[in-house]
Parts: C-alpha cells; structure tokens; sequence
C-alpha cells in the first residue's frame, strides 16, 4: 500500500466499527478501516441452503465440527446455514485455564457479527451505568443514561426500528419507524403476566430488520462518500507508537491470505475489534513507552473482563393451541422473520427496581401441531460484576495462524452471581406455571433441570439424549455472547484505560469504542450502546482532529 497517513485508522467493521466510520467520514476525515476477514457478497445469503430440520440440529453441529468449528457450533443458535459467519476455531484458537471454561463465540467478515446476532437493540438505565449508586455494587460508568440517550436517539432513527411506545421505566421507549405485533400466544402470555403481577410488562421486540444489501448500512454509507478505503483480510498485530510521544500512529498487520506483513499509518486510531480481540491487540502492542500493554499504565489492561448471566428455559403454553407467525416486518429469504417479547426487569412498589434480570423470548412463532400447546421458549440475562480476577492475557505458548499470540480468558461466576442465577432461572419458572404454562426444562452454567415432559419431548431418543449430554458443553459462561470490559473507561485513571468519551488516558489519539470499553455488564443486549458510544466518541474524535487538539 502506498505510504498515507490517513486521518484515522479504525480496526474491525462491527456494531462499532461501521458506525465509526461512517461518522468519522460524515465529519470529513480520510478514513482507512482494517478489516480481519473477507468482504461480503450477496452468494454469502443463500436463501437455498438447507435449513436445519431439528431445534437440537445436531448433525449441523457435528459436520460444523469436523469442519473446523468446535467452539462455534456449540453456540446455542448455531445452524450450518450461518456457519459462514463463524470463525475456523483450528486458525484462531483461544486458551482458559483449567476447569473453567469460557464460549468465546465470534465471526470475522465484514460487518462482524452483525450478521448472526439477533438485530435486537435495546437502551440501558442509569441502573446499568450506576449500578454502585443505585444497587451498592459493581462501579459507577463515567457517563449516565443523559449522556448517552441523543446518541440512542440518531442510531434508533437512522436504522428504522420496529417496535411500540411502552412506557416501561426499566427499559426505555426507543424510535420506533414501524409497529412491532405480538403472536395471538404472545397476547395471551401478556395479558396473563400483567393481570397476575403489577410490576410486571411484557413488550415486543425492539429490532431493525436484515439489509437486502447485506452490507451493514453505516458501512455502505462510508463507501460511498469517497473517504473511506478498506483493506480486508487484514488481520491486526499490533498498534504502532511513537517512541518519542507514546502517541498511536498506525499498526501492523498480516495478509490474512498471503502471509505478508504490512503496516499503515495514521494521525489518530479507533478499536472496534470486539472485546477479547482488542485487549488482545493493545497487550500484543506493548513497546517501550508501553511495556504492559497499550496505554496501561494503570495495570488494569484485561482485567474486570465480564459476559452477562444466561438462562434457558422452554417449554408449552396450552392456554393456546398452535402457531402464528408475524408479519411486522417483510420476511427475509435467507433470515426469515423475526421478532418476539421481552419481559424487561421487574419494577417493585416503590418505584425501585425489583430484579436483576430480564427475559427475551416467543410465544407460539415455533412451528408446532395445530391443535397442540403453543411452544414458548426464554433465554434470560442478568449482570456480571466486574471482577479483577476475571481476565484476559496473553499465550505467549500458542498463536494462531498468523503468529499472534492467542487469548487466554477467565470468566467465572462469584458466589453473588451464582445466587443471581439460581433466582433468574426459578423466577422464569415459577412465572410461567403461575398462568398456565408447562416448562420442560430450564439450564444454565450452574447445570440442566428438566421437568414435565423433558427437553425437547418431540425430538427423537437420541437427539434428546446429545442435547442433554452435551449441555454443559453449550450453557457456560461466554453463552450469553454479551462480553464486555477489559479497557473499561473510568473517572480515575489509575483505576481505568479510557476516559468518559472512550479515550486512552495515556494516548490522547487512541480510543477503544467496543463493548471492551464498558464498565459494567448491563443486563440487557449490548449492541445498542456499542453503537451510540461508538457515535458519541468518534463526533468528539473529529472535533478535536480539526481543532488541532490532537
């Protein structure tokens, strides 16, 4: 590549990485985005390949496997349809230490994981971002829901949510461009729940649909404003420093096919490579102003690593019979449609908040007999403190394909968490027998509890029989693929690696947008604020590059 220096270098082409570089190019910067995997192609959404006959789809699983997808095709919503969105686990393996494991799930192709998440967007409360204040626990962020609520705001309306006006307190009403309907199941659930507890709501999805463009929007945009150059299947060493200043100016990186080394430079750089990826990269960019690791001089690189705390639970609801499906939204040919409830945490009498946790899940969308019970099925969320024993550090024993020492991550439950997730779990339980429903089983890290008729009654002996054996191996920390922390901004910078607007305390051209930057878990999807921190810190990026400040 010709020597350029480009006025910001931005690493990963996510949920944060789109955004800033369409932002960073809407203000007018020359814009260079390294990306690790390949571009995407319209033959990349296949609306012909084959669907997975069965929920447990274990055969997809084990060829997923042979494949090269061990880790991959135990996340709970992996199908070989969307194999191609997942990374080859034999090229990029990570480490855990010894008894305690942690599902590290991940895709590098343009747009990141956009195109397998969910596409459910959600705003967080000051109860995430002052957790310390409001709960006695966890740390405070250096910024509130005030701060970041405008950036929610231009996300929301720039993509085209679909979802309603609620007026729930412990989940913020968004902008909505289309109406989000519930199943004739899901009406019924609603109603049941809010008649029996008045602290209690159930809400729709709040969600924007798949691109025909298969691009993520945000991306395209930057395209076509003539700023922005990409290099795909370039996979990130290191950050470059200056040795006099200590300031970022550039990387390095290796041609994900060829082998090359190659390095580029830059007047300022944005990571937005996913959490474990970017603490990573700024360890592996250790120098001599740097000997811990990229703007580490407060020891925390890596440390107060978090996922959030995942439940599963399924079963019927036999006060409707069938299914119906929804037609909120178009139905996509490779996706197909989309939607659902959500039970967002409960809000007691006193106006405070009455619960830790919340539940994303449908109501008669599974195909089932149409005399038989509605199917239901929940996956809850709950939050994850932020511990400095939980971490990520280097290997320096084992590397990847492209020599770059691979990840090492701890993340486990303390007792507090543990207690959390055993009241999740028997919340959700207890919630759906109180109206009428019949759960079959209900599972988490903390192990598999079936009851009624069993997990999956329709399956076949010996679908029902992997899916039990190999529970443990799907439902572990790292399940909820919430991840977050690691470079987590602070108003301390002894205690912290970025300031309030995202940036490095120690190199004033740095800032770290992904979820790596949080300092608390949250409880609810992290995409949404990925994206509007994303926002918010490239604006202020670009006013001080123009301003010289930098």
């Amino acid at each position: 590549m010709p020597e350029t220096t480009y006025d910001v270098l931005v690493i990963g082409s996510g949920a944060a990485g789109s955004f800033a570089v369409k932002e960073l190019t809407d203000q007018g910067l020359n814009v260079l985005l390294l990306e690790a995997g390949p571009q995407i192609w319209p033959k990349d959404f296949d609306p012909k390949k084959k669907v997975a006959a069965s929920s447990v789809n274990v055969w997809e699983r084990a060829i997923a496997t042979l494949k090269g997808q061990p880790v991959q095709s135990r996340a709970m919503f992996f199908s070989g349809r969307f194999g191609r969105f997942f990374v080859n686990d034999f090229k990029n393996p990570y480490t855990n230490p010894p008894g305690e494991p942690f599902l590290w799930i991940r895709g590098r192709q343009a747009g990141g994981r956009l195109h397998s998440f969910g596409r459910v967007l959600l705003r967080w409360t000051d109860d995430d971002f002052k957790m310390a204040s409001r709960r006695g626990c966890g740390v405070d962020w250096p910024i509130s829901y005030d701060d970041i609520s405008p950036y929610y705001e231009e996300v929301e309306s720039y993509l085209g949510l679909y979802g309603n006006k609620d007026g729930v307190d412990t989940l913020p009403d968004s902008v909505y461009a289309h109406p989000a309907k519930l199943t004739p199941g899901e009406h019924a659930f609603k109603s049941a729940v809010e008649d029996r507890w008045s602290d209690r709501r159930v809400v729709s999805w709040r969600y924007y649909v798949a691109e025909p463009e298969r691009v993520p929007r945000p991306l395209r945009m930057a395209l076509a404003s003539g700023r922005l150059n990409v290099r795909y299947n370039a996979v990130v060493r290191r950050i470059t420093t200056e040795d006099a200043t200590g300031r970022a100016s550039g990387a390095e990186f290796v041609d994900r096919l060829t082998g090359k080394s190659e390095s580029v430079r830059a007047a300022s750089v944005v990571v937005c490579a996913s959490p474990v990826e970017s603490i990573r990269l700024m360890l592996n960019s250790a120098s001599s102003r740097h000997p811990n690791g990229l703007g580490n001089s407060s020891g925390t690189l890596g440390h107060y690593f978090m996922d959030q705390l995942p439940c599963i639970m399924a079963g019927t609801f036999p006060k409707v019979r069938g299914w119906a499906p929804d037609d909120s939204a178009p139905e996509d040919p490779f996706y197909g449609t989309t939607g659902g409830v959500f039970v967002p945490r409960f809000l007691g009498r006193d106006g405070e908040q009455n619960g830790l946790f919340n539940y994303q899940g449908s109501v008669g969308r599974m195909v089932s007999a149409p005399d038989g019970p509605a199917r239901l099925s929940f996956f809850g969320f709950g939050p994850m403190l932020p511990h400095a024993d939980n971490r990520v550090t280097l290997n320096p024993r084992r590397k990847d394909a492209w020599g770059i020492p691979v990840p090492h991550i701890r993340c486990v439950m303390h007792e507090k968490e543990k207690a959390w997730l055993l009241d999740q779990q028997k919340t959700i339980v207890d919630m759906v027998r109180e109206i009428g429903g019949e759960p079959e089983f209900v599972g988490s890290p903390l192990g598999l509890t079936e009851m009624g008729r069993g997990a999956f009654p329709d399956e076949s002996l010996f679908n029902r029989l992997m899916f039990k054996t190999f529970f443990g191996r799907t439902m572990m920390m790292g399940a909820a693929i919430h991840e977050s922390g690691g470079v987590r901004m602070g108003s301390d910078r002894a205690s912290s690696i970025l300031d309030g607007w995202n940036r490095s305390w120690d190199v004033p051209n740095l800032v770290v947008s992904d979820a790596s930057s949080f300092a608390g878990s949250g409880t609810v999807g992290t995409t949404l604020t990925i994206m509007a921190l994303t926002v918010r810190a490239c604006r202020r990026l670009a006013d001080d590059l123009k301003a010289g400040r930098l």
